[in-house]
Order: structure tokens, then C-alpha cells, then sequence
């Protein structure tokens, strides 16, 4: 949450109700809010008395309340501020500006016995937190099957897939600029700072309608009925922060448990809208046994064998450019962090790079590796490191005759690692199994034993 846009965009609105700015007491209370601070640590840093703090925010939040038209207190007013930001709307007497450029007028005729207004009459697009897609390529299939899925099958529920860096949200992006007019209602949310889902669906229901209910189930049908009115897309990004770590694949965070209610609700009501899960890891409810039938789709995402991805960024040896993407498994996000390394000491010659024969792993991709690793069940740790130690991939009975694993644990954390999509699995005679070599080699620099 950028602090500086956030004091401007408050003291908008303040000015506008008061027509006077913020004071440098209001503005550092903010700040501080915004750091998660109580009044007590803040009046100890600014020397005010707690009870004077307390008053003076008080005050900010009637204000904020006024102008937005919801409730503003001390616990939600990081993710509520945040929220008007990013759905860039901005409460003009009763008209909404939405970001698409359209506006609306608001229903202000309260009746608790009707179905609740929809309030966007012609577009909705909050697009704060997507990427700006310049270049994109190699994906063209996969960009199909998106459009078949969510326009033509009306399929409600689409899982993208795979490790991070290998172009899920650009190739969500890309979709969503290619058929923009097709959805009434698109909406981006970033799971980076997961909300719980009641906080999210008032976060998704303030787009629809000003009469939101109190209870999460309630909401919930709420929810469903506002994307049975509108075509909806709606994108959750980085979903699998809400899983735990130290457990086996997709398994959720206590607090955020429900969101399974939401996923095995949400296929089976009957709504002409789709939500899209971006994510490392897969859950149970991305599964779908039957794909003709079950509105459920998931798309795993592999790296690109595609030169392109080198092309423009001031590479030389072009007729090594092949090797270097299949060294760093297609990944767009490694070759684009390996290239700015091959420019600054190899003077962007691929081919004395190549010619070290060892995959070099950078700062940025250790960080990376070392997020998943930290999310791996203890069981799943043991198969990585035995799978490290190997030249060559191994049969299940192989792997598992090297480990201390009761068939059971083992066969769920083979599962697991699938699911994370670290192991490759090889068919042949006999299936086998192996780790990514980048993985490996992160494994031996890192010194895990």
C-alpha cells in the first residue's frame, strides 16, 4: 500500500468534505495506521496523549465514512482505503466513475424484500494490480483454450498453473486484453496480503450493491447472484499464499478455510460468470473428474522453448539462444534475471556463458526457490533431497527403497511435489521420476542436507 497515494487520496476527500487538508498530526496518524500501529504506540512516537490520538481519528474515520458511504474504523481502515483506491472509485454525489470510463448512478431506494441493484449499468474494469503485457509469444494454444472455456463453454471455475516466473499472469492478461468487451464485470484481485473471505466479498460486493449482507453465507449468495446478473471475470492471483507451508500441497491456511466453500459453490451455481485462480500450487477443488460435464478447467503452464524470449534484451551468439532456454527450462522470468548476468560479465555473449557448462542460479532466483522450499512438507523435503542426490531418474520403488517413508507418506508426498510442479514425471516402461535441474542446483548451493 503506497503511503504517498494514500495520504493524497485521503486528504481528497477530506478537503472535499471540509474543504481544509490534512493537519501534520492527521497525516502521520495515517501513515502510522497504515504501519498496523496502535494508538498507544503512536502516541508514545509522537508524544501525544492516546486518548487526544484516539479522538482525532475518531473524527477522520466519520469523515472518510461520509465521503465513502461504508464504515471506517481503526480495524479495517488499511484494506478499506486501499480497496477505494484500487477500484478506482470515487464518490461524486451519487454517481460512480468506474475505471473503464463509464458511469453509474446509484439506486438509493432501500428495500429489503427486492433483489439488490446491480449498481455498474455498463462496465466495470479494475485492472489496478494486472501487468501491462508488451511482448507476448509462444502461448497461442493455451490462449484457445481460455477463450473456448470462459466464452464459450461458460466454464465458472479455471485454474492457471505452474511455477513461478513461467507466465501465468501475463498470459491472463494478454487473454483479458484480446476480449475486454466480452465481460460486463472484470476485477483483479492480488493475493499477495490474502483478505479473509468475508473481507473479500464486502471488498467484491461494493461493486455490485450498497445493501450488503451480514452474514458470510448470505454474502456469498449474494456474490453468486451478482455474477448470475453481469458476465463476470474475476481473478485471484497468487492463490496459493492462502495454503500453509509445511504441509502437503493445497492444503489451506485455517483462516482461510472457507474459501473452499466458495470453490465448490461456485461451479455448481448457476451464473453465466468465471473466476480464474493463478497459482503455484494445486488445491482439491481445481480437480475436475469430468471434464465434459464438471464446469472446472485447469491449465498447467510449462516454460516456453521459444527464443523470442531472448529477443531484444542485448544478447549475442543468437545460434545459442536455444540451448540457454532449455539450461533454464523455458522460463521466462530466469532467462530474463540469467541475461542481465550474461550482459554484465560475458559482455551478452551466450556462448561463453554456455561454454562454463553449469547452471548459474542469481540472487533473485535463489529468493524464489527458497519461498517454495520453505512451503514443503517435511516429508517432501526428504524426496527432494534424495532426488537431488541422483544423476539420472528414478523409478518410484527406486526413490522410495533410498528413503524412511511408510508407503503411504511417501505416495502423498510424490503427489505434492507434482502438484507443486517441481517433478517431472517420464512415461515409459516404467514411469519415472525426476527433479528439475535448477531445483538441483539451488538444493547444492544452498547446502541442504
Amino acid at each position: 500500500m503506497d503511503v504517498q497515494e494514500t495520504l493524497h487520496f485521503v486528504d481528497e476527500l477530506v478537503f472535499k468534505k471540509t474543504k481544509k487538508h490534512l493537519d501534520d498530526l492527521q497525516r502521520k496518524i495515517i501513515e502510522d495506521l497504515i504501519e498496523g500501529k496502535t494508538y498507544q504506540k503512536i502516541s508514545e512516537d509522537k508524544g501525544y496523549n492516546p486518548n487526544h490520538i484516539g479522538e482525532v481519528s475518531r473524527k477522520l474515520y466519520q469523515l472518510l465514512s461520509e465521503s465513502l458511504g461504508e464504515t471506517i474504523n481503526k480495524y479495517n481502515f488499511a484494506w478499506r482505503i486501499e480497496s477505494a483506491i484500487n477500484s478506482k472509485i470515487v464518490d461524486y454525489g451519487n454517481m460512480y466513475v468506474t475505471e473503464c470510463g463509464h458511469s453509474s448512478e446509484l439506486n438509493n431506494n432501500q428495500n429489503n424484500d427486492k433483489e439488490e441493484t446491480i449498481k455498474p449499468e455498463k462496465c466495470y474494469y479494475d485492472l489496478t494490480f494486472a501487468p501491462t503485457v508488451i511482448n507476448f509469444y509462444g502461448r497461442e494454444k493455451e490462449l484457445e483454450n481460455l477463450r473456448d472455456w470462459l466464452l464459450n463453454k461458460n466454464t465458472k471455475l479455471v485454474s492457471v498453473l505452474g511455477l513461478k516466473g513461467v507466465g501465468k499472469i501475463h498470459l491472463i492478461k494478454r487473454f483479458i486484453d484480446l476480449n475486454l468487451d466480452e465481460f460486463e464485470v472484470i476485477i483483479w484481485k492480488n493475493f499477495k496480503y490474502p483478505q479473509s473471505l468475508d473481507l473479500l466479498l464486502d471488498n467484491l460486493l461494493q461493486v455490485f450493491t450498497s445493501d450488503i449482507k451480514k452474514n458470510t453465507d448470505d454474502k456469498l449468495r449474494q456474490f453468486l447472484n451478482c455474477m448470475a446478473q453481469k458476465k463476470c471475470l474475476i481473478i485471484f492471483n497468487e492463490f496459493h499464499t492462502i495454503f500453509a507451508n509445511s504441509q502437503f500441497a493445497g492444503h489451506y491456511q485455517l483462516e482461510y478455510k472457507n474459501y473452499q466453500y466458495l470453490l465448490k459453490l461456485l461451479p455448481k451455481a448457476e451464473h453465466k460468470s468465471s473466476l480464474i485462480l493463478i497459482s503455484e500450487e494445486k488445491c482439491n477443488e481445481m480437480h475436475c473428474l469430468d471434464e465434459e460435464l464438471y464446469p472446472v478447467k485447469c491449465l498447467e503452464l510449462k516454460g516456453l522453448d521459444n527464443i523470442e524470449i531472448l529477443r531484444n534484451i542485448g544478447l549475442k551468439d543468437e545460434d545459442c539462444w536455444l540451448k540457454l532456454v532449455k539450461l533454464y527450462e523455458g522460463n521466462p522470468s530466469y532467462l530474463k534475471d540469467i541475461a542481465v548476468l550474461i550482459k554484465d560479465v560475458y559482455d551478452g555473449h551466450v556462448a561463453e556463458f554456455l561454454e562454463d557448462k553449469q547452471i548459474v542460479i542469481t540472487a533473485k532466483m535463489q529468493g524464489s526457490l527458497t519461498k517454495v522450499f520453505k512451503r514443503l512438507s517435511p516429508i517432501e523435503k526428504q524426496i527432494i533431497k534424495a532426488l537431488s542426490k541422483l544423476e539420472k531418474p528414478s523409478s518410484r520403488n527406486e526413490l522410495k527403497s533410498s528413503l524412511n517413508l511408510s508407503a503411504t507418506d511417501f505416495i502423498k508426498g510424490l503427489q505434492s511435489l507434482q502438484r507443486r510442479y517441481l517433478l517431472t514425471k517420464i512415461q515409459g516402461e516404467e514411469i519415472l521420476f525426476n527433479l528439475s535441474p535448477i531445483f538441483k542446483k539451488f538444493i547444492d548451493n544452498a547446502g541442504i542436507e
